[in-house]
């Protein structure tokens, strides 16, 4: 969808998540984020009002707004308090009646559970690491090593440490043990792919398109233990996995390599069913792009790679942020009517 063709005059309700024990400064950050997103979206043309979405009650803040005027873009991760609830949220949204950017409450519960993830890109013939699930501290026979152990059933490497990556069965008992005693849940082993990881944003319905990709860049880095993306290089400030592991952006293809991994990616998305916009994790081994993870409530927030991304294809965050806006807006009764007048106008005009 390209810029000059968007909606702008869409209404929207911004709806984000706030959790108020946060410290001082991310709950800042958090609002200075919303408040720079809502003032880009305005500058194109959109009429937008914030919803903070910060008690399992958020239901009555939107009950004021009529569904039929509004679409809603869903930035919201989880409800305060609730761990595992950014499906609740869409639930709610469908509930009300309310046509909401993003995937449905089926596929975002889906994505928590790596099993169904795993199975159904191994349906689709997708490559994906080798893997199994353990709900004991046993290998089992399992000899693919180096491995990577995980929470079978978390998001956003809750659980990853250079110490998930494991060289032999001894180690990967200790680390089964771990992780099924600290997460109260089964484990995921997978074989670890020590190569090129990516991180690649596809958008659109029907017709999908690869933002250009991200790479994460493990040159610092001469232990295969943290040549993985962990919790802290995402969220730990000072660490240093956060300080040493490189965004590259765009990542360095070739134009056959691009075509793949987009060929890839976009298969991954219509196999776990993804809606508007989702990030895939992706390694590359021998010539083949493996789908680690399937994302499909990326975070938009300024420096993500989303958001790079698209500032890189031409797109300022609000205009990222309108695209997604009018994806939804087509499912809208009364929106969804206009843009189906105007196409068919359109195709009687030429």
């Amino acid at each position: 969808m390209e810029c000059d063709r968007l909606r702008r005059d869409l209404p929207v309700l911004l709806l984000h998540n706030l959790d108020r024990t946060w410290s001082a400064s991310s709950i800042s950050e958090c609002l200075r984020e919303v408040r720079t997103l809502r003032a880009s979206l305005r500058r194109l043309g959109h009429t937008v009002t914030t919803v903070e979405v910060n008690d399992p009650d958020f239901a009555s803040s939107l009950e004021g707004f009529d569904p039929s005027e509004h679409v809603v873009l869903n930035w919201c991760e989880e409800i305060p308090g609730l761990p595992h609830s950014e499906a609740r949220v869409a639930e709610v949204l469908s509930e009300m009646n309310f046509t909401y950017t993003g995937a449905t409450p089926d596929v975002l519960r889906l994505s928590w559970d790596k099993r169904k993830v795993k199975g159904l890109l191994e349906e689709g013939d997708i490559p994906t690491p080798r893997w199994r699930i353990y709900s004991k501290a046993d290998p089992d026979g399992w000899h693919c090593f180096p491995s990577i152990v995980k929470p079978a059933l978390e998001h956003c490497s809750y659980g990853v440490t250079h110490g998930a990556v494991v060289l032999n069965p001894d180690e990967m008992r200790q680390r089964l043990e771990y992780v099924l005693t600290a997460f109260q849940q089964p484990a995921l082993v997978e074989d670890f792919i020590d190569g090129r990881e990516f991180h690649v944003t596809v958008w659109g319905n029907g017709t999908l398109k690869m933002l250009p990709p991200a790479e994460m860049d493990f040159a610092a880095f001469s232990s295969v233990r943290d040549r993985v993306c962990t919790y802290d290089s995402k969220f730990t400030e000072g660490s240093e996995a956060y300080e040493k592991i490189e965004l590259r952006l765009p990542a360095r293809l070739s134009a056959e390599e691009k075509e793949s991994l987009e060929e890839t990616a976009c298969r991954a998305y219509r196999a776990i069913g993804c809606r508007d916009y989702a990030r895939m994790d992706v390694r590359l081994r021998d010539g083949l792009f493996h789908v680690l993870d399937v994302n499909p409530n990326p975070d938009i927030s300024s420096q993500t790679s989303m958001t790079l991304g698209a500032r890189l294809a031409g797109y300022s965050r609000g205009a990222m942020a309108s695209v997604l806006i009018n994806l939804a807006a087509r499912r809208h009764e009364v929106f969804g009517a206009q843009f189906a007048e105007t196409a068919s106008a359109t195709a009687e005009a030429v």
